[in-house]
C-alpha cells in the first residue's frame, strides 16, 4: 500500500467554518479573521490549522514581543486521516512562516477541561512552559460558549451579550506550549521550557479531532493566492 500524498494549501472561509463546525470539539470557527491552511489527503480534504491573534492583545508581551510578532495557533480541526497531526502542523508553520516573516512566536493552548494534555505539540518539538492562569466560561444548557465573544476581547468584532440564562464558572488554566520561528526566539523561550505534561491516564493515544485554543495584522493575513504544498507521508 502507497503512502498517503498530503497537499496543503490556503483554505476558504466556508472550508474552514465547516471543519471546525464538524471536526473541532468547540464546533465553532473563531469570531475573528484567522490565517487558514487546509489539509488535503489523496485530493481528500481533512481540515485546517487555524493561526490568529489569539485571546489576549498581551499574548506576546512575556517574551518581549508586539501583537505583529506573535500569534496564536487557535484550530487544528480534522477528520480522519493518516499523516500525523504532527507533521500537518509542521508544514503549516513552514506556510505561515514564509507568508508572514515577521512572525517569531506562535504560541498554543491545550485544554484539559476538554482531556487535552498537548500531546501534538509534544510530538512536534514545542516548548512546554507551563499553565496558563485560572480564568472563567459561561454555560448554557451544559453548553461551554466561547468567552471571548462576551467579553470584547475580538479585535474589533462586537461584544455580545451574554445569554440569557447562561452560567459563569472557573476554569483551571491551559497548557501553554511555545514555537519559535527563529534562532534567537529559540534560544529564548529555551530557558523557559518545562517537563511536558503526561497523558491523562486512561486516555488512550489518537488523532485529536481539534486542539489549541482573530483580526489578523499586516503580518497576518491571508493572501488571495499562494503556491500549494503537496509532499508525501515521508516528505
Amino acid at each position: 500500500m502507497s503512502a498517503p500524498t498530503l497537499r496543503m494549501d490556503w483554505a476558504s472561509g466556508k472550508a474552514a467554518t465547516w471543519a471546525c463546525k464538524h471536526w473541532h470539539y468547540a464546533k465553532s470557527l473563531p469570531v475573528a479573521k484567522t490565517v487558514r491552511i487546509g489539509a488535503w489527503e489523496n485530493g481528500k480534504f481533512i481540515g485546517v490549522v487555524l493561526f490568529s491573534w489569539g485571546a489576549t492583545p498581551r499574548l506576546g508581551a512575556p517574551y518581549k514581543l508586539t501583537m505583529l510578532e506573535c500569534c496564536e495557533l487557535v484550530r487544528v480541526a480534522l477528520t480522519d486521516h493518516i499523516t500525523p497531526v504532527s507533521k500537518i502542523v509542521a508544514i503549516a508553520l513552514r506556510m505561515l512562516k514564509k507568508q508572514s516573516p515577521g512572525v517569531r512566536l506562535v504560541v498554543s493552548f491545550a485544554d484539559p477541561l476538554a482531556g487535552h494534555h498537548g500531546g501534538i505539540y509534544q510530538a512536534g518539538g514545542w516548548v512546554y512552559s507551563g499553565m496558563s492562569n485560572p480564568a472563567y466560561e459561561f454555560v448554557l444548557n451544559g453548553k461551554r460558549l466561547q468567552r471571548r465573544a462576551y467579553t470584547g476581547v475580538n479585535y474589533g468584532a462586537p461584544r455580545l451579550p451574554v445569554p440569557a440564562g447562561a452560567t459563569k464558572r472557573p476554569t483551571p488554566g491551559k497548557h501553554r506550549y511555545l514555537m519559535p520561528l527563529d534562532a534567537a526566539m529559540r534560544a529564548q523561550v529555551a530557558a523557559l521550557a518545562l517537563p511536558y505534561p503526561m497523558r491523562p491516564k486512561g486516555q488512550e493515544p489518537a488523532h485529536p479531532a481539534g486542539l489549541g485554543g482573530s483580526t489578523p495584522t499586516r503580518t497576518l493575513h491571508t493572501p488571495d493566492s499562494a503556491g500549494a504544498l503537496t509532499v508525501g507521508i515521508d516528505g
